[in-house]
């Protein structure tokens, strides 16, 4: 393909636990807080349901009807909690991701953030990563007012881009985010982690790094025959 068709394609990727290294992170920021609140979190529960919206993972913890107020107010200390973390922790690209940020820009794709997050943890990681280089286009959930599985954040960065969904790829380590790709008509690839070893994405690899050099155009390729 030319330099011309791909900058009419768009990759989209997802944050946490696709680009970064944050998972075990936000997982022990809800165990401090929620443990205020006299709940825990299982591992299970807490892979079951990364990926989407505080008020969602809230909601489906307590089991019961929260006020707005309450939802904010936990949601609020847990993400000042993990940002705090990350001071402390540090951050850094999971292996693969700098490499295929850097190929696709110097072939001419066109690529988004997509992601859950509050935008102030976004622009943590990107203030710690240098992010804004490769993606200028952010979208978060509370942009569009729905989380994952819901496709709100894919159909909106597509917008942005001026992209169709059929000429998308989305990147994802979670099956909210998968499930939302479906949703928005778009292909997807999986990256497995500790908390998902199975998602349905057109494309499931152990890491970035085993995703091979052809894995986008492949799948575009496919949508045009």
């Amino acid at each position: 393909m030319s330099t011309a068709t791909i900058s009419n394609m768009a990759v989209l990727w997802d944050l946490d636990g696709t680009l970064i290294d944050s998972a075990n992170i936000h997982y022990q920021a809800w165990c401090e807080v929620l443990a205020q609140e006299g709940q825990r979190l299982s591992t299970q529960e807490f892979a079951t349901n990364f990926g989407k919206r505080n008020d969602e993972i809230l909601r489906q913890i307590f089991s019961v009807d929260m006020s707005a107020e309450r939802i904010e107010n936990i949601s609020e200390k847990k993400e000042q909690t993990y940002r705090g973390m990350l001071k402390t922790a540090g951050l850094k690209l999971l292996p693969g991701a700098a490499a295929w940020l850097e190929r696709l820009q110097a072939t001419g794709w066109q690529q988004a953030l997509a992601s859950s997050a509050p935008h102030a943890n976004i622009d943590a990681a990107f203030a710690a990563l240098g992010l804004g280089k490769f993606l200028n286009i952010v979208v978060s959930a509370d942009d569009v007012g729905e989380g994952k599985p819901n496709p709100a954040v894919f159909i909106e960065a597509a917008r942005r881009l001026n992209i169709s969904a059929k000429q998308c790829i989305v990147v994802e380590d979670a099956p909210a985010g998968i499930e939302a790709a479906k949703r928005a008509g778009m292909h997807s690839i999986g990256v497995l982690s500790e908390h998902h070893s199975q998602l349905s994405a057109d494309i499931v690899v152990a890491s970035l790094e085993a995703l091979p050099e052809n894995a986008f155009i492949k799948l575009l390729a496919q949508e045009r025959s």
